[in-house]
């Protein structure tokens, strides 16, 4: 879908995942996940790899939020085995779905011990940069108030209700009205905020600069290992001629590494020849003149 915030125009891709942890059994739930976002990395090293490189689509997911459901008592496995597996691929965002559930003091009870089970388990969930000094104060203190949000405790509805004459997005309860963008109610301004605006540029960058970065090296040693296995087979397979070659290599690169050896024991007699030369040449020098020369030499 696409998108306008304050002018500019987004193309925003939202890759939902039905059914993720209904099953009887949820241990490989975060295998499907984690292959498509591999996939959308490998798909975009090839087109980069590729000649025509002017026009990339880029597919990257570069953000996943993680929705947590409000009824537990923080973490179940299931999450953590997930945010483990991911945490290194693509910028996890946790949520507390469904905070209508909970009054507010629940709400921070379970913020806490969401953040406190994820230090404990070390899951590395994306971390809101510092703000620079020199930002305007209203923008510091919206940094410092998403900061804090985190995680997320939103609510979402598709139905809309009237409030005190405005039409806004929202859930009927017999006690009263939930509004869905409402800061006392909810979190999902500060998460639409914090994706689409403030927010959204450092996700493109960590996910560019650190997730793609790390697939990519991986990638290539898993290339380069391959190709090697390749050539030691075409070694073992190689004619006698072909033999005499390769244990000539292996002569060549001993003889350099006993090249090095000799190298590095030299560098050491010269250090010691050094520091024998100093030592010599304090002797006859007083105090104060000793320690203006230690002072030179550091």
């Amino acid at each position: 879908m696409e998108i306008e915030e304050k002018g500019v125009k987004l193309k925003l891709t939202i890759v939902d995942t039905p059914g993720f942890g209904e099953a009887v059994n949820c241990e490989d739930n975060w295998k499907v996940i984690e292959s498509y976002v591999t996939e959308q990395f490998n798909q975009f090293f090839k087109d980069e790899s590729g000649l025509n490189r002017k026009n990339i689509v880029d597919n990257r997911v570069h953000c996943c939020l993680y929705f947590i459901p409000p009824w537990g008592h923080g973490l179940r496995p299931l999450d953590i085995e997930f945010m483990k597996h991911l945490h290194q691929k693509v910028n996890v965002v946790p949520v507390i779905a469904k905070a209508d559930t909970l009054n507010a003091n629940e709400i921070c009870r379970l913020k806490d011990k969401v953040l406190r089970e994820l230090k404990e388990n070390e899951v590395h969930v994306y971390q809101l940069p510092d703000c620079d000094s020199d930002e305007e104060d209203e923008f510091k203190q919206q940094h410092h108030e998403l900061k804090q949000s985190i995680p997320f405790a939103v609510i979402g509805s598709t139905q809309v209700v009237e409030v005190n004459g405005r039409r806004v997005r929202g859930r009927i309860y017999p006690w009263g009205i939930v509004e869905v963008e409402n800061p006392i109610h909810s979190d999902f301004l500060k998460l639409r905020t914090f994706l689409v605006s403030t927010h959204m540029q450092d996700l493109k960058d960590v996910t560019r600069d650190v997730h793609y970065e790390n697939y990519r090296a991986q990638y290539l040693t898993k290339i380069s290992r391959q190709a090697s296995l390749e050539r030691g087979k075409l070694r073992r397979n190689c004619k006698p001629c072909e033999k005499s070659v390769v244990e000539t290599d292996i002569l060549l690169q001993q003889k350099e590494e006993e090249i090095r050896r000799m190298q590095d024991m030299l560098n050491q007699m010269h250090k010691k020849l050094r520091a024998a030369g100093r030592d010599s040449n304090e002797n006859g020098i007083d105090s104060d003149r000793r320690k203006d020369t230690e002072s030179v030499d550091l």
